[in-house]
C-alpha cells in the first residue's frame, strides 16, 4: 500500500514538473513573439523615417528604390533583393542588391566564373522584361497580393539555375503600391543563414512594401510639384499627405451624427482628427494639435496618425492608447515639439463615452438637464501632452473617465484655433463665447454646428487673418 501511495506521489510530482516546464516554455515563447513584434515595429518606423528624410533631401527615384532593396536585405537577413518597377504593362528590374536570381533562363554557355559576376547578373536582370501577369513577379503585380515561398526549391514555378549561387531556396514577393496604383514588386531571396523565410519575415516585407509605396507616391507628387513650382513643393507635398490621412467620410453609424471641420492656417497644418469604427457598437474619435506649424508639424502629425490608427483599432482603452502613443512618439519627436490630444470611445449600445486627454483643450458636452433642456459643461480629465515626459510620469498623469452619453446629447472637441482667435483689438474669442455659441446652435446638425461656430469666429475676428489651424469634431447622439 505504501509503495502504491509513493508511486502516485511521484507520478503527481512528475506531472506537475512537466506542466510547469510547459508553462515556462509558453511564457518564453510569448515573450519572444512580443520582442519580434516590437523589433518589426521599430524597423518599419526607422524605415519610414529614412524615407521621409530621403524625400526631404530630394533623392531620385532610383535612390529611393536602392534604399528599399537595402532595407529589405538588412531587415530580413537575406542574401539579395530586387525591385521590379512596373513600366506600362511590363516589369523591369530597377534596383538590385546581391545575386538575385534572374527570372528567366540564362543564355547557354554563359561563363559565370568572371570576376564581375554580380554586375553581370544585375545586367541580365535589368535587361529582362516581365509582362504583367507572367511568372511569379508578374502575377504578384497583377493581383496585388504578396507571396511567401518558404521552400522555393520544390516549386515548379521557380526558374532552375545551374549556378549554386543563383538557386532560389526561399522567396518573398510583395507589391509596392499606393491605394489602387501598382508601382513595383519587391523580391527578397534566400536568407543568409540557410533557413527558410518565416511568416514574420513576410509580414515585415509587406510593411516595407506598403511604406515604400507611400514614399514613392509622395516622391512622384513632389516631382510633379517641382515642375510647376519648385519653391512650393515641400508645402504642397505635406498638404497632400495630410489630406490622404484625414477621413474621407464618416463611418456609418445610425445612432450618431458626426461632423468634422478642418481649416489649416497655412497650406499644411499641425491639427489632426480621426474617426473610425472599432466594432459595430463602438466608435473611436480623436483630435490633436502639434506644437509648431508647417512641414515639420505635418510630418510629425502623419507619424502620429499612423500610430494612433494602429493602436486604436486594437480596441485598447483611451488611456492605454495615449500611454502607448506617448511611448512611441517620445522617441520620434524633437525636444521642442509635443502633441496634445483627446481620444474618446463612444459606445452606442451602453450609451456611454469614455475619454482620456493628453493636455488638450477640455471638450464640451451639451448634457440633458433636469428641466429637459441641454446645458453645456466642460468634460474634465487630467493628462499631459504626448512626448513631454517618460512613460512612468505620463501614465500616472493620464486619467480615463466614462460618462453617460444619452440620446439628444452632443459632444464637441476642438483645437485652440477657435478659442484663441483674436480680433483687431487683441481680444480672444474665448471659451465663454464658444460655449454660448454651442448652446444657441444645439438644434443644428453636427456639420452645421461646426460651420456656424466658425462663421461666428470669422465675424468676431473682424477681418483679421486666421492665425492658427481650426479643427472641430462634433458628435450628436440621435
Amino acid at each position: 500500500m505504501l509503495i502504491t501511495v509513493t508511486l502516485i506521489c511521484l507520478a503527481s510530482i512528475v506531472v506537475a514538473f512537466f506542466c510547469a516546464l510547459r508553462w515556462h516554455s509558453t511564457i518564453i515563447r510569448l515573450e519572444e513573439e512580443r520582442q519580434i513584434h516590437f523589433q518589426e515595429r521599430q524597423i518599419v518606423l526607422q524605415f519610414m523615417h529614412s524615407f521621409v528624410d530621403a524625400i526631404g533631401e530630394g533623392v531620385s527615384r532610383d535612390e529611393l528604390f536602392r534604399r528599399v532593396v537595402h532595407s529589405a536585405v538588412i531587415s530580413t537577413g537575406a542574401l539579395s533583393a530586387c525591385v521590379f518597377e512596373l513600366r506600362g504593362k511590363e516589369l523591369v528590374a530597377a534596383s538590385v542588391e546581391g545575386l538575385f536570381p534572374p527570372q528567366s533562363q540564362l543564355p547557354k554557355g554563359t561563363n559565370m566564373q568572371i570576376s564581375t559576376r554580380a554586375r553581370f547578373i544585375e545586367g541580365i536582370l535589368r535587361s529582362q522584361k516581365i509582362p504583367l501577369g507572367q511568372g511569379l513577379v508578374g502575377a504578384v503585380a497583377e493581383s496585388g497580393k504578396g507571396l511567401l515561398l518558404s521552400d522555393a526549391s520544390s516549386d515548379p514555378r521557380i526558374i532552375p539555375m545551374e549556378d549554386p549561387a543563383l538557386v532560389m531556396r526561399s522567396l518573398i514577393l510583395v507589391p509596392i503600391r499606393f491605394q489602387e496604383r501598382m508601382i513595383a514588386v519587391l523580391g527578397i531571396a534566400n536568407p543568409a543563414d540557410g533557413s527558410p523565410f518565416t511568416q514574420s519575415d513576410f509580414s515585415l516585407a509587406l510593411s516595407i512594401g506598403e511604406q515604400a509605396g507611400l514614399a514613392i507616391h509622395n516622391l512622384d507628387l513632389m516631382d510633379a510639384q517641382i515642375e510647376r513650382n519648385k519653391m512650393d513643393v515641400d508645402l504642397a507635398l505635406a498638404s497632400s499627405i495630410q489630406s490622404m490621412l484625414l477621413p474621407k467620410e464618416m463611418p456609418k453609424c445610425k445612432a450618431l451624427d458626426i461632423g468634422a471641420l478642418y481649416l489649416p492656417a497655412q497650406k499644411v497644418g499641425g491639427d489632426l482628427y480621426d474617426v473610425f469604427m472599432i466594432d459595430e457598437n463602438r466608435v473611436g474619435l480623436a483630435i490633436a494639435d502639434v506644437s509648431g506649424k508647417g512641414v515639420p508639424a505635418s510630418i510629425l502629425m502623419a507619424i502620429c496618425q499612423s500610430n494612433l490608427r494602429h493602436l486604436a483599432r486594437s480596441g485598447f482603452s483611451p488611456s492605454r492608447v495615449l500611454s502607448d502613443l506617448n511611448s512611441i512618439m517620445r522617441e520620434e519627436m524633437r525636444r521642442d515639439m509635443f502633441v496634445t490630444m483627446v481620444y474618446v470611445i463612444v459606445d452606442t449600445a451602453e450609451g456611454t463615452l469614455t475619454i482620456a486627454r493628453a493636455g488638450h483643450e477640455l471638450p464640451v458636452m451639451l448634457r440633458r438637464s433636469l428641466e429637459g433642456g441641454l446645458e453645456p459643461v466642460f468634460v474634465e480629465s487630467e493628462g499631459m501632452a504626448l512626448g513631454m515626459a517618460r512613460e512612468s510620469l505620463f501614465d500616472r498623469m493620464v486619467e480615463e473617465k466614462t460618462i453617460p452619453f444619452g440620446k439628444g446629447e452632443t459632444f464637441v472637441m476642438y483645437t485652440d484655433g477657435i478659442t484663441e482667435a483674436v480680433n483687431g483689438h487683441g481680444a480672444q474669442f474665448g471659451s465663454a463665447r464658444f460655449v454660448e455659441a454651442l448652446k444657441e446652435l444645439k438644434d443644428l446638425s453636427a456639420t452645421h454646428i461646426n460651420e456656424s461656430v466658425f462663421d461666428r469666429v470669422v465675424y468676431f475676428s473682424e477681418g483679421v487673418g486666421q492665425a492658427d489651424d481650426v479643427t472641430m469634431l462634433t458628435i450628436k447622439h440621435l
